[in-house]
């Protein structure tokens, strides 16, 4: 465990230091938790997306795909409130129509920087973040999956709608270019760490993405940090339909080859609202059934806590909820009591 974690029981106004590797809104709403625990905090972003306004300045602009890591910018700012909304503005007519205006921001950056990675770093002193943002790689990265029928498709937007069509399940996800090289930083930061979280965000297109790039697994492995992962509260239409908490796990496991986290942090279901939960399950959702025996039989300890909060008619996960759950778990599992409040 590196030095910083004793400034968590030092200082708390600092906290530990805290790698959260994903992407989504998952993602961003961890961040936007955590920055009230915990000014020592990393965003390690996927950049496979190649849909939406985020694929389009892609292929124009031969960049990697801003959407989730501005929005991870977004949910860890202290800039004003004005600032804030711009970066969440979208044209609504004509050729910029479904365009944010803090992707385009973004891009523009890139435009006046030596890489797409000092752009990202621009523009967090511009936004103010607490702790910092980066993507994974600067490489093109594509996604491509299996499905257990043995079928294939590649490019990340075109899985989910692929996965419903063959009513079959993914098998693997894999990124092209193999060799797609990790930015160093990304290392250095899981390296340093006290706590490496995974999650939440959909498990194969925002998650196990970042761990396929080469280095970043190994990099974890050898880190002493604690290590978690925060379960989704609801399957995933096109992704998990069906899986149980242990089957999100497998799925990292089986994209790892090793078990890259020892804690699971799951939501207590006996906590979710009728009303919202029935809007689900009639679309084909359902809460992640927590299986203890199975998710106990692959190394893992389960965590239960009250950690969803209904957001507009959606399930989330509290933010500031899951941040002291993970703050606590810190506490609780460090391996020396300096760490105690």
């Amino acid at each position: 465990m590196s030095n910083n974690a004793k400034s968590f029981a030092k200082n708390g106004t600092r906290g530990p230091t805290i790698v959260c590797i994903g992407g989504g809104t998952g993602h961003s709403n961890l961040l936007r938790g955590l920055k009230t625990v915990t000014s020592n905090i990393t965003a390690i972003v996927a950049v496979s997306d190649d849909g939406g306004s985020s694929g389009v300045l892609r292929d124009e602009l031969r960049i990697p795909p801003p959407g989730d890591i501005r929005s991870c910018m977004q949910a860890l700012s202290n800039a004003e409130t004005t600032i804030e909304k711009l970066m969440s503005y979208r044209f609504d007519t004509g050729s910029l129509s479904g365009q944010s205006f803090g992707n385009l921001f973004l891009a523009a950056i890139n435009g006046i920087s030596e890489s797409f990675d000092k752009a990202v770093i621009k523009m967090g002193e511009v936004l103010s973040i607490t702790g910092r943002v980066l993507p994974v790689s600067i490489d093109d990265v594509h996604l491509w999956a299996e499905f257990e029928d043995g079928s294939m498709v590649v490019g990340e937007s075109k899985i989910a709608a692929a996965k419903r069509a063959r009513l079959s399940r993914i098998k693997r996800v894999d990124v092209a270019p193999e060799d797609a090289p990790v930015l160093p930083e990304c290392i250095e930061a899981i390296e340093n760490a006290d706590v490496i979280v995974l999650g939440p965000g959909s498990l194969y297109t925002s998650i196990i993405p970042c761990l396929l790039i080469k280095g970043i697994v190994d990099a974890i492995a050898s880190s002493d940090a604690l290590k978690l992962y925060v379960c989704n509260i609801m399957t995933e239409l096109g992704e998990t339909d069906g899986y149980s908490a242990s089957e999100h796990i497998k799925g990292i496991f089986d994209h790892t080859d090793i078990n890259v986290f020892d804690y699971c942090i799951v939501n207590d279901a006996s906590t979710l609202p009728g009303d919202v939960l029935d809007i689900y399950i009639r679309s084909g959702v359902e809460p992640v059934k927590v299986d203890d025996d199975a998710i106990a039989t692959l190394g893992v300890e389960i965590m239960k806590s009250q950690v969803a909060a209904v957001q507009d008619n959606l399930m989330r996960h509290d933010s500031i909820k899951l941040a002291h759950e993970i703050k606590r778990l810190f506490i609780e599992k460090a391996p020396t009591k300096l760490y105690g409040v």
